[in-house]
């Protein structure tokens, strides 16, 4: 089980009723857990902003050599994405 710290703060009341109706759905099973799982979603989404960011800086870092590389190996990736199926175990 990891660490848990104490956090004692003040949020707004419409947060505090959202983090209670999480515990009383049953998505939590304490008010802390609840909010640690909005902030896992809140952390994810950054991280997804991070990736973002970072493969587009990839992309326009590219030389025109490296980017018809890139598109070839999207174009055999696809191809061979398509023989797949995807629906057997």
């Amino acid at each position: 089980m990891s660490q848990r710290k104490k956090l004692s703060t003040a949020i707004n009341a419409s947060n505090y009723t959202y983090l209670h109706n999480m515990v009383k759905a049953g998505r939590a099973e304490s008010v802390g857990q609840a909010v640690d799982k909005a902030v896992e979603i809140a952390h994810r989404l950054d991280n997804w902003a991070t990736l973002e960011r970072q493969t587009t800086a990839y992309f326009k870092g590219l030389t025109s050599k490296a980017a018809a590389e890139e598109t070839d190996l999207e174009d055999i990736l696809s191809a061979a994405s398509q023989e797949m199926d995807f629906d057997q175990p």
